[in-house]
């Protein structure tokens, strides 16, 4: 390793590894290496790394070096090494979408989420695994990749989530300090409580997804997982806002850390009905605990109910019919007989084959449920709910049978998609195996300073984001 960078800069927060490297402490050259090397040694023990970029990170790294030698200091992100999603273009380097038939696949451009890292002075490091095709059609096991199924850190016989998957795995290993994800439904929480990591997803047209992999334009968004919810705020600074390249983008203002509140005005947060029961145990008695610290912050609604709407099979038409466009070619090619995962295949073709007027049914429905959704939301600052009902799945079971009796919990993680509300997962305590779990907190669209507050407020009530895993 790297002689100057310890374990305890690898783990440490954004905030802190940009201060010594402002005030030249360290070089971003040295940290680059660190986290090179460890992804050489530890990313294929977890299947989480695709195509290593060892010279242009160094000489990214170089440059950053140069730049604050000089006094041209761009701000947190500068020289700081972090991972990609392989379903972000990268000019010159392949993105395969974590899929056999792209595993050629180069483009002559960037995604505007590489380039404004680039612009913030971010170190690329590699690109990282994913569940092939984002999971698209449905998978029901953890080797969904053609790179194998990837694991979470804490317990190699576990899934580390999908579809985000390596970017999950990586941050929680050490093996940079953030990374990029993409979610249409669920693939940057699942991973986040799995992983024990942070992971924001963002409100649809926050941050631009032009040269990212389309599976559904209108539920596709991309964020950051990091090691807290400090972190996920700076990412967020760093590529959100309008691109003329990218037609659902807004020019919403965003501005990390939120503006101080009022000491004495508490949060409003309410608890969604059914969150504590038919879940792991660990999983309920970690999200009560979680409830206790935020008492002592939050004023507390207990049993606020969900709507009762379909939401999950919108979102599953949504992306069947915006899927089965965006992969057309690939599947009456046949080509989609080449990927990993069988239940994929049959249900591409299955998805190609969804009526026009079942898609259009879905999308009115989407109307009344943003409707519903901002009218329950606008009573609270957040509401919250464990971010998943179980640990980690192994990863040698298929899905369904990996906890049998466990129940799913409430739509969130769907309704928040479907209606593309903000929503961050951050770790809160241990279950069954030493694995990690979550809670998430969502809010109304736009919210995401209110959000990440929330959620480092309990990170500095917490020490649950500052453990690592033992490799």
């Amino acid at each position: 390793m790297a002689q100057d960078i310890t374990t305890e800069i690898l783990f440490a927060p954004i905030r802190e590894q940009a201060e010594r490297l402002r005030l030249r402490r360290i070089s971003s050259v040295a940290l680059t290496e660190a986290y090179l090397e460890r992804l050489q040694k530890i990313g294929p023990r977890l299947n989480a790394v695709v195509t290593m970029m060892r010279d242009s990170a160094l000489k990214e790294a170089r440059a950053a070096d140069e730049e604050i030698r000089a006094g041209r200091y761009r701000g947190f992100l500068h020289g700081i090494p972090y991972g990609a999603k392989d379903l972000l273009a990268t000019a010159g380097v392949p993105t395969t979408w974590g899929a056999e038939p792209f595993r050629k696949q180069v483009f002559d451009y960037d995604a505007t989420v590489i380039r404004k890292l680039r612009d913030a002075g971010a170190v690329l490091l590699a690109k990282l695994a994913m569940v092939e095709l984002a999971g698209s059609f449905g998978y029901n096991n953890a080797d969904a990749s053609f790179s194998g199924p990837c694991k979470t850190p804490w317990n190699l016989d576990h899934w580390a989530g999908g579809s985000s998957s390596g970017s999950g795995a990586c941050v929680a290993a050490g093996l940079c300090s953030f990374a990029i994800g993409s979610e249409t439904s669920g693939s940057i929480i699942t991973p986040a409580a799995f992983c024990g990591v942070s992971g924001l997803r963002p409100t649809f047209g926050r941050v631009s997804r032009y040269g990212a992999m389309a599976l559904s334009w209108t539920l596709d968004k991309l964020g950051p997982m990091c090691r807290s919810a400090d972190c996920c705020g700076i990412v967020l600074g760093a590529i959100a806002g309008r691109d003329p390249k990218e037609l659902s983008t807004v020019a919403k203002p965003y501005a990390w850390p939120e503006p101080r509140r009022d000491g004495k005005q508490k949060y409003r947060v309410g608890i969604i009905a059914g969150s504590h029961t038919g879940i792991q145990a660990a999983v309920a008695e970690n999200f009560r605990e979680s409830v206790k610290v935020l008492g002592k912050f939050c004023d507390i609604v207990d049993n606020v109910e969900f709507p009762d709407m379909p939401f999950g099979p919108v979102v599953s038409a949504v992306i069947n019919a915006e899927g089965a466009n965006s992969f057309r070619e690939l599947i009456e090619s046949g080509r989609i007989n080449d990927i990993r995962s069988d239940p994929m295949k049959t249900g591409a073709v299955a998805a190609s084959m969804t009526l026009a007027v079942d898609y259009l049914q879905a999308l009115r429905v989407r109307t009344r449920m943003k409707k519903v959704m901002d009218q329950l939301y606008a009573k609270f600052d957040a509401l919250i709910a464990p971010a998943r009902t179980t640990v980690a799945f192994p990863i040698a079971r298929d899905f369904h049978l990996a906890f049998p009796g466990i129940r799913l919990g409430p739509p969130i993680i769907q309704a928040g998609n479907v209606v593309g509300q903000p929503a961050i997962s951050i770790p809160n305590g241990f279950g069954a195996h030493g694995l990690p779990t979550g809670i998430q907190f969502t809010g109304r669209i736009w919210s995401e300073p209110r959000l990440l507050s929330l959620a480092a407020a309990y990170q500095n009530a917490t020490d649950w984001h500052r453990r690592r895993p033992k490799l």
